[in-house]
């Protein structure tokens, strides 16, 4: 296993990247299940994965990365994660990435209005797993996300694209009962200026 400490904030055209990962495995597979894709080869692994992070995050108005474990109460009868396991990573990974944009008041007033998965892999206790969620677009009133869940090589498993998909929250000011434009502030913190 190597072991990458790191945080990389780059500020590119007026938009954030934000990608922090603490492990790696190195694996000799590939990371996507679709044929042909990232081809691993042992020599450039680990800069391997970290392009697949930034490849996700490429032409996102803003975006984190975050790792966790799949613990013995994220898994079902059935001995792999429970399907709600998969938006908590990515409740996770969307709270990570306000606190890095500094919007705390962004939960608060961005309720959820839609919400899409894919699951196409089963995680394991024990497993790893990197989230990766960007922002695709910032309205007048909404923002629209996607994500990518990927389990590391487990237990002689590859990694995985293990789940993906899409939601969108709206701004509902506190207090009111339908969506108004975002406030400034947060415009401003999601679009870098």
């Amino acid at each position: 296993m190597l072991l990458l400490n790191y945080m990389m904030r780059r500020k590119t055209d007026s938009k954030h990247y934000c990608v922090n990962v603490t492990s790696v495995t190195i694996v000799r597979e590939k990371i996507f299940l679709e044929p042909g894709e990232y081809e691993m080869s042992e020599a450039g692994q680990a800069q391997r994965i970290e392009d697949v992070i930034e490849d996700c995050l490429s032409g996102a108005v803003a975006g984190t990365a975050s790792e966790r474990i799949i613990e013995w109460v994220d898994t079902d009868a059935a001995g792999h994660q429970h399907n709600s396991v998969i938006m908590r990573f990515v409740e996770a990974a969307e709270s990570k990435l306000f606190r890095e944009l500094e919007l705390p008041e962004y939960f608060p007033i961005a309720p959820r209005v839609r919400q899409e998965v894919d699951y196409k892999a089963k995680l394991f206790f024990g497993q790893h797993v990197t989230t990766v969620l960007r922002i695709d677009r910032l309205g007048e009133k909404s923002l629209s996300f996607s994500f990518k869940v990927f389990g590391h090589e487990h237990e002689g498993r590859p990694i995985v694209e293990a789940a993906s998909g899409k939601f969108v929250t709206a701004c509902v000011p506190l207090g009111a009962l339908s969506s108004a434009s975002w406030p400034d502030n947060v415009r401003r913190a999601i679009m870098g200026g």
